[in-house]
């Protein structure tokens, strides 16, 4: 459809709005199909815009902040960009965390302010602020838009911009790009006075001379980036024969081509997979035998980690959330670790890499299976999987498995890292599962095994702030298949940060439960050597707010139920799946108690390993 089609630009006296109808019409031909719109007075021209283009869909949000967490969220639900509109001021600005977190994690976020034009700048102008470059190092690109026009020139200008925003936004590394467009009054859709527009620019055909119906002005076809060449696979190859105590450590994965070729190759080679939740490895129909999610809890065991010694590490993307896995790699820092990033950055914290490749992991992990196969085939030796070292890994799992089930149910105080194992038994396949940062997320790690049901694991892992994970999960929640179950698991503090998030669901009548997590405070701080200080504990730590979140919930028209056991959490759960709606279940736990019970564990754990001689010294 070509922008001639808007209701809001059939005046041909009003190029603000040929201009910007053009721009959106070019964005949907781009591939972008839904905007987060804030309500505003200077954005109108693009509201407007947006609200009449066929194929585009309009998501109104109040709140600035949470507006762009909810895109975060779609834009991560749905592997695809999503638009954000807002008016000026402090509005734009608003948009900051939730690019933070999109730039850390290659986010498709498409970002667009509306803005003063320039004789309003730096003058006392009301909602006037410096907006070049507002988000700094975490906009990919920027572009100060030109002021509308309706020429030719203008035309083939913002069509082209779309198009190469469009592109941009989702080319290696994904993350965000901002757009700022300057508008002069007036800002809706009336004639102005003694502006008429040139031909071509009423019609709008210039920039569809010769393309098909629906092509885009500018094609952008983006080259398949790190593409590993034959040479450099073989190199790896070689270095990998030579390694026959080898592990896969899979960090946060949002790419489900990764999952068959990474599990063939760590079975091939008897490389153990170490996988964070958020890999997306541990639940699914594929082979999971390689596949390990226990260790977060055995490689606190000192006999284990200080034996099973590596002779090399093969991590794909950015490093895993356990910090007993960071330790067991520091434990072993004469272990060469090749790092395979394929968003073309640096996600190497630990400065223990001995190799950083960048190439597409899926395009690598085919390569080195190609090499395998064409080797078996010549009956060429291979050195033979060390059976001694896969057993050592699985066993361990199995062990550590085995006793924390064992021991999660013995508990008489509901015990938050039981939540996910209880979740594990309740999701049905196609459910997403959205985990809060802090402590939920480590408890996923550690608590939610494996399952043959197809879930997807989310987070915002990028800057792992609490800020925004309630919209950033509505937004995933929208962006999932109909009938599909999303749950957010959630503690107190980070939910009362984003409670005001909670209106998208009322206003798009979206389906999600939450998990809320109500320790009354910074329950991970009770971890942390911050607890050795109890005179300041509560005050700087603790922070306890003693609020009840029943009314909160209600007001936005959600279902609130705080549970006293687990098999109440269960018909809880399994009422907001089977319901929809908004949903809010919860578990109150208590701080003191929560880190007594995880110590208690980790000692369940040695002790069954001791007991079955895993990791022991012969």
């Amino acid at each position: 459809m070509s922008s001639t089609s808007l209701p809001v630009q059939q005046d041909p006296a009003n190029p603000l709005y040929t201009y910007a109808g053009a721009f959106v019409d070019e964005l949907r031909r781009a591939g972008v199909c839904n905007v987060v719109i804030c309500p505003g007075s200077r954005s109108t021209p693009l509201a407007l815009a947006f609200s009449d283009q066929k194929g585009m869909r309009t998501w109104i949000h109040v709140d600035e902040r949470s507006a762009a967490y909810f895109g975060l969220g779609m834009a991560k639900r749905l592997r695809q960009p999503v638009a954000l509109l807002c008016t000026s001021g402090t509005a734009a600005a608003n948009f900051l965390p939730a690019l933070v977190e999109a730039k850390l994690t290659h986010v498709p976020l498409l970002v667009l302010t509306a803005d003063r034009p320039h004789e309003l700048r730096d003058n006392g102008a009301p909602q006037s602020i410096d907006q070049n470059r507002l988000y700094g190092t975490y906009a990919k690109w920027f572009v100060e838009v030109a002021l509308p026009e309706a020429t030719d020139a203008a035309l083939r200008y913002i069509r082209t911009l779309a198009a190469r925003a469009a592109a941009s936004v989702q080319g290696v590394p994904a993350g965000p790009v901002h757009l700022n467009f300057p508008f002069r009054e007036p800002l809706t859709p009336e004639p102005v006075s003694g502006q008429a527009l040139p031909p071509a620019a009423q019609r709008d055909t210039l920039a569809w001379q010769g393309r098909p119906g629906g092509a885009p002005y500018v094609e952008v076809q983006a080259m398949s980036p790190g593409i590993p060449s034959d040479a450099a696979i073989g190199r790896l190859m070689e270095t990998m024969s030579q390694a026959r105590r080898g592990l896969i450590i899979v960090g946060p994965n949002d790419d489900p081509a990764l999952v068959e070729p990474v599990t063939q190759l760590a079975r091939r080679l008897g490389y153990p997979i170490l996988a964070d939740p958020l890999s997306q490895l541990r639940c699914g129909s594929h082979e999971r035998d390689m596949v390990l999610s226990s260790y977060d809890a055995f490689l606190r065991v000192d006999a284990f980690s200080e034996r099973a010694q590596p002779e090399l590490i093969l991590r794909f993307g950015a490093m895993p959330t356990s910090k007993p896995l960071l330790l067991y790699m520091k434990r072993h820092t004469s272990c060469p670790l090749v790092v395979i990033d394929g968003h073309g950055g640096w996600e190497e914290p630990t400065q223990l890499a001995s190799q950083l490749i960048h190439a597409n992991p899926v395009a690598l992990c085919q390569g080195l299976l190609a090499i395998l196969d064409r080797s078996a085939m010549r009956e060429e030796a291979q050195p033979p999987v060390c059976q001694e070292w896969v057993a050592l890994w699985r066993d361990a799992d199995r062990v550590t498995r085995r006793a924390l089930e064992r021991a999660v149910q013995d508990f008489d105080e509901l015990f938050e890292g039981r939540v996910f194992s209880e979740l594990a038994g309740l999701l049905p396949d196609g459910s997403t599962l959205y985990a809060g940062n802090s402590m939920p997320v480590r408890d996923l790690d550690t608590f939610f095994w494996s399952s043959d049901q197809r879930i997807r694991f989310i987070g915002n892992r990028g800057a792992n702030g609490i800020d925004g994970v309630v919209s950033s999960a509505l937004g995933a929640s929208a962006g999932a298949e109909e009938g599909a179950a999303t749950v957010l698991v959630v503690g107190d503090l980070s939910f009362f940060h984003d409670l005001n998030g909670l209106l998208a669901a009322r206003l798009h009548r979206l389906h999600l439960t939450i998990v809320l997590i109500n320790n009354d405070g910074g329950g991970i701080f009770s971890f942390l050597p911050q607890a050795a200080y109890p005179e300041h504990f509560e005050q700087l730590f603790g922070t306890p707010t003693g609020l009840d979140f029943r009314l909160a919930v209600q007001m936005y028209g959600g279902r609130f139920q705080r549970i006293e056991n687990w098999e109440q959490f269960r018909e809880a759960v399994s009422l907001g799946r089977d319901s929809g709606g908004l949903h809010v279940i919860e578990v109150p736990t208590e701080r003191a108690s929560n880190v007594s019970m995880h110590r208690q564990l980790w000692q369940v754990t040695g002790e069954a390993l001791n007991e079955r001689g895993v990791g022991a010294r012969n």
